[in-house]
């Protein structure tokens, strides 16, 4: 595939003037820069990473692919659900799904499996399978009944966000009340209420690592939004994920915008408290009437923004009290035989320890190091259909856990490829832990390895510029959810917010986030008009 976007040199070439500049091209800014393409604006997107896409760009090494964030999209195989129809209304239809297996999802906790099928009736019914007892069918039906309730009340809540401040004040209350009461909660609180099977809640929430947060420091709220996200099932997308990446920029380009890579944004230019552009890393700067930060909201005010304008607006105190979610690593395997000969299925695993605690399972890691407390693992060959005729022979694997940043900060600094055997043997300590769980459930695997490599959360600071290498922006805590600063429109005039800080994490949520900015900028139901287009593939 043709690499997305063009290098930030071509810019120098070209004497041109922008409708809006988006900085970042993650899901979120990609979105917004798309819907505001098709809204007539020109667009420029500038990416300070060599490649375009955020965590939906890929990471190539020695003949081999692998994803860096998306691992599979819940409720797109269904061509009319509000998250298919954003997606085809921003790539104009030319992003492709396939289905992943009836059974998408596989905890394992010790010896035993558990099964997540598409369909809520079937997912229920298994579970009941697993959990025979009366009392235990009951708190399972009491907590489907409680997914639906939850994805029923949060209209007034996104609402507010984008409501002008004066209104805002007046009814933004009334609107986020119905949900509040789910989000100030935590997981394990609610799930305490409804049985006290430890087992069972271990189970229910074994896709905690799909938000980055255990259940005693969850909210309730983001647990039950992925819960129904792929409550009818995952998908992926046809020739993997930075296929989403080019399609959107398509769309960009095809209506007159451009999409830049290694066009690291230095600062936003304000001026008599409006934002009327940015300044580069080289200096050169960019006049635009409209500015938008996919960077997160910790970045776009504490690092792009004039110490001014941090203290006119008392941007450090209206951001310091929100936490930043967990760090990752993730392990890049490469086999030199195909999906199929492999015998790798379409469905992720999550391999825990015997213990079903995932509180308590963290704390032991985070303080001993060992045992693992949770890894992902995900067979991105196998689920591409497309797959083999770009990578004939070969298949992959992709193993990501939870870690704590400060194993890493004292590198920081450092560059890459260079940072001493200590931090080679930290990273080849928790390779080894990862490969145990593969082998756990493969042990055929064994043997039949020809390349695998760490990342660090070092690696996505590089990237994301994010303080702690976090994957998920924010910390889906209770309190976030209170915290009404968390919207597009920002105290400074026409700068704005997109992404997963202005809806909720992973890349479903990021994309939502673009399209309450463009909601925000337009002053329209954007959401309403996407709604309204039929299919369009």
């Amino acid at each position: 595939m043709q690499k997305t976007g063009h290098s930030y040199k071509l810019l120098s070439k070209i004497d041109e003037k922008f409708d809006a500049i988006v900085i970042g091209s993650g899901m979120g800014g990609l979105c917004i820069a798309a819907l505001l393409a098709k809204e007539g604006k020109k667009i420029l997107v500038l990416e300070q990473h060599y490649a375009v896409g955020g965590y939906t760009h890929v990471f190539k090494r020695d003949g081999y692919q692998w994803d860096v964030g998306l691992h599979y999209i819940g409720d797109v195989y269904d061509k009319n659900s509000i998250v298919r129809k954003v997606f085809d209304y921003i790539t104009n239809g030319k992003l492709e799904w396939t289905a992943m297996d009836e059974k998408y999802d596989v905890a394992v906790f010790g010896d035993r499996e558990f099964a997540f099928y598409k369909g809520k009736e079937r997912c229920k019914s298994q579970l009941k399978k697993y959990f025979p007892s009366i009392k235990d069918h009951y708190s399972i039906d009491r907590y489907f009944d409680l997914l639906a309730r939850v994805e029923n009340v949060g209209m007034g809540y996104y609402v507010d966000k984008v409501l002008p401040s004066v209104l805002s004040k007046i009814i933004g209350s009334f609107l986020r009340q119905p949900l509040l009461k789910y989000t100030d909660r935590t997981t394990r609180e609610v799930l305490e209420e409804l049985t006290d099977n430890q087992e069972l809640i271990g189970v229910l929430t074994a896709q905690y690592g799909d938000y980055g947060l255990p259940p005693a420091k969850s909210s309730f709220y983001i647990h039950a939004m992925v819960a129904n996200h792929y409550m009818n099932g995952a998908s992926y997308p046809v020739g993997g994920s930075s296929v989403i990446s080019s399609t959107i920029s398509s769309v960009i380009e095809g209506n007159g915008g451009m999409v830049l890579y290694s066009a690291e944004v230095k600062s936003i230019l304000v001026e008599d408290n409006t934002a009327v552009g940015v300044k580069m890393k080289d200096d050169k700067i960019i006049y635009a009437p409209l500015i938008i930060s996919d960077t997160g909201i910790k970045n776009t005010f504490l690092k792009l923004l004039d110490e001014n304008t941090i203290r006119k607006y008392r941007l450090t105190e209206n951001v310091e009290c929100l936490s930043s979610s967990t760090a990752h690593v993730c392990l890049y395997i490469g086999f030199k035989k195909s999906a199929a000969q492999l015998q790798l299925p379409k469905c992720n695993y999550w391999v825990f320890s015997s213990n079903y605690n995932h509180d308590e399972t963290q704390v032991a890691y985070q303080q001993q190091g060992d045992p693992i407390p949770v890894a992902y693992i995900s067979f991105p060959s196998a689920k591409d259909p497309d797959w083999d005729k770009r990578y004939p022979g070969k298949s992959t694997i992709e193993i990501v856990t939870l870690v704590p940043y400060e194993w890493f900060d004292k590198w920081e600094n450092t560059i890459w490829g260079k940072r001493g055997t200590e931090y080679t043997a930290l990273k080849e300590q928790i390779a080894q832990q990862l490969l145990q769980k593969l082998f756990q459930i493969k042990p055929h695997l064994k043997g039949e390895i020809d390349y695998y490599e760490l990342s660090t959360p070092l690696s996505t600071k590089t990237f994301t510029h994010n303080d702690f290498g976090e994957i998920y922006g924010l910390a889906h805590t209770p309190e976030r959810f209170r915290n009404r600063i968390l919207k597009p429109a920002t105290p400074v005039k026409n700068l704005y917010l997109t992404g997963q800080d202005v809806f909720i994490a992973g890349v479903s949520g990021a994309m939502m986030g673009g399209v309450l900015c463009a909601t925000s900028i337009l002053k329209k139901n954007m959401l309403a008009k996407v709604k309204s287009k039929k299919h369009l593939a």
